[in-house]
């Protein structure tokens, strides 16, 4: 996948891909989203999803591609990518707001219930949420996944949120 300028995936790249789920599948619940541009030797994601629903194959340089059909949305994969660029995304939360969950290496962690400053890809905040859960698993190295709530029309522009400051930084 070739990249605009930016160095980072504009929508219309993303939906592009082999990787963006139908709006079919979005209707059907949580489901994955790859963000992976590298074609590097890397293949975590698929052996982490015990579905089968991402395939890399051969040579394992390949992108990543994403069976909507067989992805159910666990989010065993977030953790596993050292890229940090995949995502579940539930815009059948509620009639207002979607989830998007996201890997998450910075230090402290938000709080479960309280209020975060969503940022897109490029860090720009645009949006608030709320979290609605942190999972910080032995099994997932150090890489803690966060979730939370925001509008649903932000859903495909929130990539992670705003760097909380510590309680020792002045």
């Amino acid at each position: 996948m070739v990249l605009r300028k930016t160095g980072y995936l504009t929508k219309e790249e993303l939906v592009n891909s082999k990787c963006y789920p139908s709006e079919e599948r979005f209707n059907k619940g949580p489901v994955a989203i790859i963000e992976c541009t590298e074609e590097i030797p890397c293949n975590p994601c698929e052996v982490a999803c015990k579905f089968k629903a991402i395939k890399i194959g051969k040579p394992i340089t390949n992108i990543p591609i994403l069976d909507e059909n067989l992805c159910i949305g666990c989010g065993l994969c977030i953790a596993k990518c050292p890229g940090l660029a995949i995502f579940i995304v539930d815009k059948t939360y509620s009639d207002k707001e979607g989830l998007i969950s996201f890997p998450h290496e910075y230090l402290p962690l938000p709080v479960t219930g309280s209020i975060v400053e969503a940022i897109n890809r490029e860090g720009k905040v645009v949006s608030s949420g709320k979290v609605i859960k942190v999972l910080n698993k032995k099994s997932f190295d150090r890489t803690p996944v966060v979730t939370i709530a925001i509008p649903k029309e932000k859903l495909d522009e929130v990539r992670g949120i705003k760097r909380l400051k510590s309680k020792d930084s002045k």
